[in-house]
């Protein structure tokens, strides 16, 4: 019996955090490791929890009612947790399980001192930490006082804060138990915290010893600053020693004091640096035990260091696997792409898939490895260039990693460079119909698919498809297509260059490219104004979408039934058949598209019913279309007017002409990827739908959580065929797909960096400006003009409620984004460069925009008025 109760933590295996939590699991781990000495100790084990819980009956009622309860709703979680806390406290411990700690306590010494500690099983993971979430006693002295303690500690599973950080990893709170460890204090004359990657810059190799005197205390509850040490390569190449007027001391009857640090040694560090070293190579050893860097709490004393705690560092973003020990420096795919979430494995590996160059996952996103570009001077002019003109915060970031000295090889160049970015346009003639060619070889390319796939299942399906990737890459790589892009892109740059160098003119092109011709993203926005303009006249469709819920997937058939609901829905479903598998991340396969959740398009339909007039897609696009022509006679009569204007005049109505021919190509290419990606999904989705039914898998979006090749390897293994009887079923393992599942949520608390080395460091550059006004926040202009307005910060597309004149704060747009672009006066993003899709759309429509602001959607209040200088590239916070 005292056995299901307490375990010695040197008998304690690191797997049994279902027995002794993640504290206590991994402390026995720590005792394992030669060298390390941990201090001794027991585990109450969670069976003792779960016989405490028992003996409450109210508590089912009540974590009932706290599960129920709105997570923002503070004062009721306050009040809740309190409650549940004091129950838990209030029951009287068993006879026999007080027996089996009085009984561990008598074999280390029963009125020594001890640390009584939580350890509950959603604690000190690889994912979630979970660090200061429940309460620790320190100095705890007699049996009586340990078991008072470790039913405090029990109760605090129930701390406000531990509740709502469950809540927010979205963690029941009926499936975390709670162990307790009981450990001999130690006291020291220093203690702290040693982090074997730098947690703030992820570098791997950068360890980062934080030290006081006395209880670590002082150090976690901030009575004192640290002394603080970075250590690199087994030397000390940073300090910095703090003034530590106080620190928290073990009384010899129980508890603890803080007191005054003698003036004398306030200013003395409380390591040495050789001691610093030291601990770091203990750290090192303890990360190579646990296979990724740690956040470990140390106590130094006499005869070396104790140590009391070792954790996940689970902040630090994941580096790509390179099977290699060389440098590699690697750009984030999502930035360029506008997309920063992360995709499940079955979205990033069809990405891969179908690439264009290779690409690696970390953190559920993909990174290429530019090294060898920026190895050779001639390939890396290029490079920063390309991509500076894209994003210039992807440029610094580069630029700094080329400073640090030897990181980067410097290789001589193979061969002569090609034409640097922005130079002569590419050899192709100025003529619509080469566009128009491009956009029918797409669509016979994207009907063949659809038409052949049809028939195609099981293994012969995955064949199908890798032959159609072959197919994917070609279409892609269309010299024709490449050299039509970068037309465009070349005029554009070319113009806002020589109209700023004869003019004076800053972006000048914004205006000139307003209503281009064939560019499939805006002309989505407008067709939406043209659906709204069907349903408007009819109050009762009108009324009923009001009542859709964006879960509500079959609320077109529902529609059909009312006055008027069949050419509301002819009209939605019309939409739909030309743009419904589009939508928010859709580079990841797995995201929801339109045609499968139509009620995502909602809210913006009834705001562009709302706020505009009949025709409104119509004259928008003429507008523009007039601004860009107006614009286009001022220009040249201004040239003209100046020496060799005619020449002058001549090459920029040139370029005008191309820019016009050729920009609304430039998001044709992304329409065919995922009107392909589309085709293929649907494709898989009935595969999935087969593997259910075959009892491979136990639900069809679990497929989402394989990689492609996985998911071949299942059908392949398992012979999905409906003509075959009597077969195995090899069942795909439930414990990988809960794994993924618990990864991916993880994922979407780290923040991707726009450059990552091989050494873990995550850079993501800075504005190297002093043109805007102090307090402004500083981004990338991207759409030319100035606008003041109400922001309205829009996480969520489906929850956007915008009215005209708002201007739009989010974290990233991609082009599904674009039916809200119609009906806001200008855009912010925290993500995007010049290129990007938001970026060509809100020059498209004439919004004046602003990228790249760091922390955008945290620093803008939402209804706050702000003004964008799309010009100039800042925005300033106005009320």
């Amino acid at each position: 019996m005292i056995e299901q109760y307490v375990r010695d933590l040197r008998q304690v295996d690191p797997a049994q955090v279902a027995l002794v939590g993640g504290k206590g699991a991994h402390l026995g781990g720590l005792s394992r490791i030669e060298d390390v000495h941990v201090p001794d100790g027991f585990c109450v084990t969670t069976d003792a929890f779960r016989r405490i819980m028992a003996q409450a009956p109210s508590i089912d009622d009540q974590l009932d009612s706290l599960s129920r309860v709105n997570p923002d709703d503070r004062e009721a979680v306050r009040t809740l947790s309190a409650r549940i806390r004091r129950t838990i406290e209030e029951v009287v411990v068993p006879d026999d399980l007080a027996a089996a700690i009085t009984g561990a306590l008598a074999r280390f010494g029963e009125q020594a001192a001890y640390a009584v500690r939580s350890s509950a099983t959603a604690e000190d993971l690889p994912t979630a930490s979970f660090a200061g979430q429940q309460d620790t006693y320190l100095n705890i002295v007699g049996p009586a006082a340990i078991l008072r303690h470790v039913s405090r500690c029990w109760a605090s599973l129930f701390t406000e804060r531990a509740v709502t950080y469950r809540r927010r990893g979205g963690i029941d709170h009926r499936t975390v138990l709670m162990a307790v460890v009981v450990q001999r204090m130690v006291v020291p004359h220093a203690s702290g915290i040693l982090f074997t990657a730098d947690p703030v810059t992820g570098n791997r190799k950068v360890a980062t010893v934080d030290a006081g005197f006395g209880l670590g205390e002082a150090l976690v509850s901030g009575l004192v600053n640290p002394d603080v040490f970075r250590v690199c390569d087994g030397e000390v190449v940073a300090r910095s020693i703090s003034v530590k007027e106080r620190a928290v001391h073990a009384l010899p009857a129980g508890g603890t004091r803080e007191v005054t640090v003698d003036a004398r040694r306030q200013g003395q560090p409380a390591l040495t640096d050789a001691q610093a070293v030291s601990l770091v190579q203990l750290g090192r050893r303890i990360e190579a035990h646990f296979g990724r860097p740690q956040d470990i709490e140390w106590c130094l004393v006499d005869d070396g260091f104790r140590i009391v705690q070792s954790r996940p560092i689970t902040t630090l973003f994941p580096v790509p696997e390179a099977g290699d020990e060389e440098n590699h420096v690697y750009v984030s795919v999502g930035h360029g792409q506008m997309m920063t979430d992360p995709m499940k494995p079955l979205g990033y590996s069809m990405w891969q898939l179908t690439a264009m160059v290779a690409m690696h996952e970390a953190g559920g996103r993909l990174f290429v490895d530019v090294t060898g570009r920026l190895a050779s001077p001639a390939s890396r002019a290029g490079l920063l260039d390309a991509l500076g003109k894209g994003d210039p915060l992807v440029r610094d970031a580069l630029e700094t990693v080329l400073q640090r000295d030897g990181f980067v090889p410097s290789l001589p160049d193979a061969g002569p460079g090609g034409p640097p970015a922005g130079g002569a346009p590419a050899p192709i003639r100025t003529d619509p119909a080469v566009v128009t060619e491009l956009i029918e070889r797409s669509r016979v390319s994207i009907a063949a698919l659809e038409r052949d796939i049809r028939t195609k299942t099981g293994p012969e399906l995955f064949d199908f498809l890798l032959e159609a990737f072959e197919e994917h890459r070609r279409v892609l790589s269309d010299p024709l297509s490449i050299q039509a892009i970068m037309a465009g892109m070349e005029a554009t740059w070319w113009l806002n260059d020589k109209l700023q160098e004869w003019l004076g003119e800053k972006n000048a092109a914004d205006t000139l490219t307003l209503s281009a011709p064939d560019n499939v993203t805006s002309e989505m926005g407008l067709a939406l104004l043209d659906v709204a303009d069907a349903i408007r006249p009819l109050p009762e469709v009108v009324a009923f979408l009001r009542e859709v819920e964006v879960e509500d997937e079959d609320f077109l058939d529902e529609l059909a039934k009312l006055a008027g609901g069949a050419e509301a829905r002819a009209a939605i479903e019309a939409y739909l058949d030309r743009y419904g598998m589009r939508c928010v991340g859709e580079i990841d396969i797995t995201r929801p598209r339109w045609r499968e959740h139509p009620a995502t398009l909602v809210p913006v339909l009834l705001d562009n019913v709302r706020n505009f007039e009949p025709g409104a897609a119509e004259r928008r696009f003429e507008q523009g279309r007039q601004k860009a022509r107006l614009k286009e006679q001022d220009v040249l009569a201004r040239l003209r007017a100046q020496p060799d204007g005619d020449r002058k005049a001549d090459e920029v109505r040139r370029m005008i002409e191309r820019v016009r021919t050729f920009i609304g190509y430039r998001e044709y290419p992304k329409y065919g990827i995922i009107s392909r990606y589309f085709v293929y999904k649907q494709a898989l989705l009935r595969e999935a739908e087969r593997l259910v039914q075959a009892g491979v898998l136990p639900e069809r979006e679990d497929a989402f959580y394989l990689t492609f090749q996985e998911l071949h390897d299942v059908v392949r293994s398992n012979g999905i065929d409906d003509r075959v009887e009597n077969r195995v079923v090899n069942r795909v393992d439930d414990r990988l797909i809960q794994e993924r599942k618990e990864a991916f949520r993880s994922y979407h608390e780290l923040t991707p960096p726009r450059v990552l080395t091989s050494d873990g460091e995550a850079l993501n550059g800075a504005y190297r400006r002093e043109d805007a006004p102090v307090g402004s926040l500083i981004g990338l202009p991207v759409s030319a003009g100035t606008v003041e307005g109400r922001a309205r910060v829009v996480l969520d597309m489906a929850e956007a409620d915008l009215e005209a004149g708002d201007i739009l704060v989010t974290t990233f747009t991609d082009p599904s984004w674009s039916p809200l672009f119609v009906g806001i006066a200008g855009l912010v993003t925290e993500v995007g460069g010049l290129m990007t899709h938001g970026a060509v759309i809100a020059r498209e429509y004439g919004l004046p925009a602003v990228v790249g602001v760091e922390r955008a959607t945290s620093l803008i209040r939402d209804g706050q008025r702000i003004r964008v200088h799309g010009t100039d590239g800042y925005v300033e916070i106005l009320s």
